[in-house]
């Protein structure tokens, strides 16, 4: 799995044009789902998010994660985070899980992100088309994949 973390002051999404969820201080996170991901990838990176301390303390270090802030999370599925390059212009997505194997795994990381979070979870809509909007509060934002724990 591969998070993309935005701290953001507020974010929101609004799916196939009509429905809109938001949160207020918090994460975005965008997450892409591969092919070989598994339930330890799940716990392992949802704790990491969890605990990042990228928030800011009362003298202005990163001392805090989105859990000592109260903060909330905007979760959204991004297949194209597992994007190849290598040849010509026109990305390929062959690295990225099929749907009947990441909605499971997305949604298992949702039920898992929610229970960690206390409820301050809202989401995207996976496959859905949906325009993000944040405002990226540093900005701070962080890639993290859970095959690379080094």
């Amino acid at each position: 799995m591969k998070a993309v973390l935005q701290r953001v002051s507020e974010a929101s999404v609004v799916i196939n044009g009509g429905e809109r969820r938001s949160i207020e201080k918090g994460l975005l996170v965008l997450l892409g789902i591969s092919p070989d991901d598994t339930e330890e990838d799940i716990l392992w990176l949802s704790r990491k998010i969890s605990g990042m301390r990228i928030f800011t303390d009362s003298e202005d270090k990163m001392n805090l994660s989105v859990q000592d802030i109260e903060g909330e999370v905007l979760l959204i599925s991004q297949f194209t985070l597992f994007a190849s390059t290598k040849k010509g212009n026109r990305p390929s997505f062959s690295l990225s899980a099929p749907p009947e194997t990441a909605i499971p795994l997305f949604d298992q990381f949702v039920q898992t992100m929610d229970k960690l979070m206390n409820g301050r979870v809202e989401t995207g809509l996976f496959g859905a088309h949906m325009e993000v909007a944040l405002i990226n509060d540093g900005p701070v934002t962080i890639t993290i994949d859970s095959k690379y724990r080094i």
